[in-house]
């Protein structure tokens, strides 16, 4: 697996089924994660399922062709902001958010953030000719970012589009490889028909959940094509003209783009859009523990000599009671009666494969594994090395952390005073 190159910073992110801690490592500023899908809010007064990989050719296309050829399937979503939330103050005022997506079949679904539709059941989708069409939201999968739109089809107008919108051919997106170059479509800040380029800057990333709450995203594309508020929903193409990725976020701290961007990978898009089409839902497979990447810091809390201080994997601190961890024998840290901390397990393997970070159990468990599969792991412990058998269960849901209202981020990031609770994983 691809190693990233991260600056030393301390981050933490709650992930698939664990809380990722690394440790600060210096005295810089984070970075804040800004979804790139809206801009602020704008005040006013007032069937056939999508084919992957649907063409072999691997031909390059010059990007003006690419850019004719795709922007009649990509749409600006626009969603009110109940008034009370845009403007306390003023609760007269209504407020609009505005988004992207991509045409995902000819039944009139649409593909787009979870965070561009917000809590907004009833969307308005306008396509580049500036027809606007009503859309429901059918399913939303926090965990992802993915929401699946579909076209209202109750008026002549929209029976007429679906029989002549063309889906976006969705590709492999584990075929990509950095400094494969990329096409970003969207509206960004409201400028809708806007095309920007780069290339692949890093796979396999792990992208931090919104705000600190939730499970962080795993797989996700870095580019240093230029995406900005707006942008979010919107597709991210090869030189093929198919979706390899969906631009959700970047990492600035001015909440512009400062040369980071990030994109959904196509392959986890087209693994659970069909969930939400057919239950509004997914479930996502939960192994029920908090842990980080062994350094040589935590490895010095090990038992076992040298074997300890040369030992790679990832460092189990918290379990979840009567989560498949727990059952499975898997031990986290301990606190001794002088408030000496005293370690855990290390994870060092899964189903017979080396583990290194603790990247490479959540991206395996994202792209391997399902609710109710068993998962084998090999954990090191007092110098020895062990088998675990656990059974995979679902999520546990994050509507009791979501108290707050849906507001879109702003462009310009207020770090917390304190880091915003986590659910217990």
């Amino acid at each position: 697996m691809r190693k990233p190159v991260v600056p030393t910073i301390a981050i933490v992110v709650t992930v698939f089924a664990i809380t990722v801690i690394i440790i600060p490592v210096s005295t810089f500023t984070i970075p804040f994660t800004v979804m790139a899908a809206q801009q602020d809010p704008i005040n006013s007064t007032a069937s056939t399922q999508q084919n992957t990989n649907s063409s072999s050719s691997t031909t390059s296309l010059p990007l003006k062709t690419i850019f004719k050829q795709a922007e009649a399937s990509v749409v600006q979503i626009t969603s009110k902001i109940p008034a009370a939330a845009a403007d306390p103050l003023n609760p007269q005022s209504n407020a609009t958010t505005l988004g992207s997506g991509f045409v995902y079949d000819n039944q009139g679904h649409i593909i787009t953030n979870g965070h561009v539709v917000g809590d907004a059941k009833i969307v308005d989708v306008t396509f580049v000719d500036g027809n606007r069409y009503t859309a429901k939201v059918i399913g939303t999968d926090i965990y992802s970012d993915i929401a699946v739109l579909q076209i209202s089809q109750n008026n002549t107008q929209a029976q007429q589009l679906l029989s002549s919108i063309k889906p976006l051919a969705l590709s492999n997106s584990s075929k990509l490889e950095v400094g494969d170059q990329v096409i970003a479509i969207g509206n960004p800040f409201g400028l809708s028909d806007t095309m920007t380029t780069g290339i692949v800057s890093g796979v396999g990333r792990l992208l931090p959940a919104a705000s600190g709450i939730g499970f962080s995203i795993p797989n996700t594309i870095q580019t240093d094509a230029p995406i900005n508020p707006g942008n979010s929903g919107g597709p991210l193409l090869n030189t093929q003209g198919q979706v390899i990725g969906m631009n959700t976020a970047i990492f600035s701290a001015t909440g512009t783009f400062s040369g980071i961007g990030f994109a959904i990978p196509s392959n986890t898009i087209i693994r659970i859009s069909p969930a939400l089409i057919e239950k509004g839902y997914y479930l996502h497979p939960y192994l029920g523990l908090n842990g980080a990447t062994l350094t040589s810091d935590l490895s010095q809390n090990l038992t076992g000599g040298a074997a300890a201080t040369n030992l790679k994997g990832i460092y189990i601190d918290t379990i979840t009671k009567n989560g498949p961890a727990d059952k499975a024998g898997v031990h986290g840290s301990t606190i001794d009666q002088y408030s000496k901390k005293h370690a855990g397990d290390v994870i060092i393997g899964v189903d017979g494969h080396n583990i290194v970070r603790i990247d490479d159990l959540i991206s395996y468990i994202d792209q391997h594994k399902s609710v109710g599969d068993n998962i084998t792991l090999t954990v090191y412990r007092n110098g020895h090395a062990i088998d675990l058998n656990a059974t995979l269960t679902s999520r546990p849901s994050l509507i009791p952390f979501l108290t707050a209202p849906s507001i879109p981020p702003s462009p310009i990031p207020h770090p917390p005073a304190r880091p915003a609770p986590l659910p217990h994983p």
